[in-house]
């Protein structure tokens, strides 16, 4: 009977225990809504009260954009979508990605010699960078293009294309893009192991299409020698009738044959499209405005001068507790 009431009174104390934990939760969550709101009505308040201030600083922000945008020389972006047709994606960033570091170096003699340009022409090439395209759920499609380098690799949900990548140029002048492509592919074309690798690929595709065409020519006499075989096992013989020495069923070879000739096709469809070291799967398209236009430089400059404006209006209007604390201290 004790044990019973133990037990009883213990899950008396066991409901208490949760009932006081969800009031003190529901009394910190009240004074949390109470803090922000009050917080918010502070900001309100603060902005009503400074807002002269404040919209001294945008102007500023906005006025500091466009100077700045006046001084600086104006560049566009383009994108070119290639296609590595022999080596892998990882290989031809990582040999591409080497522009981006001459171009990062302004090392304008070696940029020159790699795209095959003038020198003169290639300074107004700001920048050229490969990327990797981003597939969603492994749908083949492509959803982004990582500009940020962030992609995790052992992620299994979002991977990596590997029949696509982006080729970004950053320039001056983009009339001179077709030249700047022309640039890339001749990059690209001068390195040796990526040419050994081409070469290689399209003489197996030579063998493979001389060997499919003997088994076609073989299959082809193999179905004619049995169409005849069976023909002639199922000619009269003497005194006008026919002899049976097996059940004999003839061999149909139209699927094989079949088989083979769409994997010519595939093997001759890849010969052609994808003949070069590259493949373009979507060019550059010329950019109308350019990328360094007021709102480039105001998305950084005018949160930056605003804030830097919250900060002083709070210095100056503390500065006698400020004062105080650091003769305190």
């Amino acid at each position: 009977m004790s044990k019973e009431i133990g037990s009883e009174n213990r899950t008396k104390d066991d409901e208490i225990d949760l009932i006081g934990l969800f009031s003190r939760l529901g009394k910190l969550v009240g004074k949390a809504f109470k803090a922000i709101w009050k917080g918010l009505i502070h900001v309100f308040f603060f902005m009503i009260r400074n807002i002269a201030w404040l919209g001294i600083s945008i102007f500023i922000g906005i006025a500091a954009s466009y100077i700045l945008k006046l001084s600086t020389e104006n560049f566009y972006l383009s994108d070119i979508t290639l296609s590595s047709n022999t080596v892998s994606n990882a290989d031809m960033i990582s040999y591409i990605n080497k522009l981006h570091t001459f171009c990062e170096e302004k090392n304008y003699a070696e940029l020159a010699s790699s795209l095959s340009l003038p020198e003169e022409e290639v300074k107004n090439i700001k920048d050229i960078q490969a990327f990797w395209y981003i597939d969603r759920g492994a749908d083949h499609i492509p959803d982004y293009v990582d500009f940020r380098g962030k992609h995790n690799v052992l992620d299994t949900i979002n991977v990596r294309m590997n029949d696509r990548f982006l080729v970004r140029v950053k320039t001056c002048i983009p009339s001179s893009l077709s030249k700047i492509r022309e640039g890339i592919f001749s990059y690209i074309g001068n390195n040796q192991f990526f040419r050994d690798q081409h070469e290689l690929r399209l003489k197996q595709n030579d063998a493979l299409i001389a060997r499919i065409d003997y088994e076609l020519d073989q299959l082809d006499s193999l179905q004619k020698v049995k169409y005849f075989e069976e023909s002639r096992r199922l000619m009269p013989k003497e005194g006008g009738q026919m002899i049976f020495l097996q059940d004999y069923q003839t061999q149909l070879l139209h699927e094989d044959i079949n088989k083979l000739i769409i994997q010519r096709q595939e093997i001759e469809r890849a010969r052609t499209i994808y003949s070069e070291l590259v493949t373009i799967l979507s060019d550059f398209t010329p950019p109308i405005k350019p990328k360094n236009g007021t709102l480039y430089y105001g998305k950084i400059l005018i949160p930056a001068i605003f804030c830097i404006s919250i900060i002083l209006i709070v210095l100056i209007r503390n500065r006698a507790k400020l004062a105080e604390a650091y003769r305190k201290y």
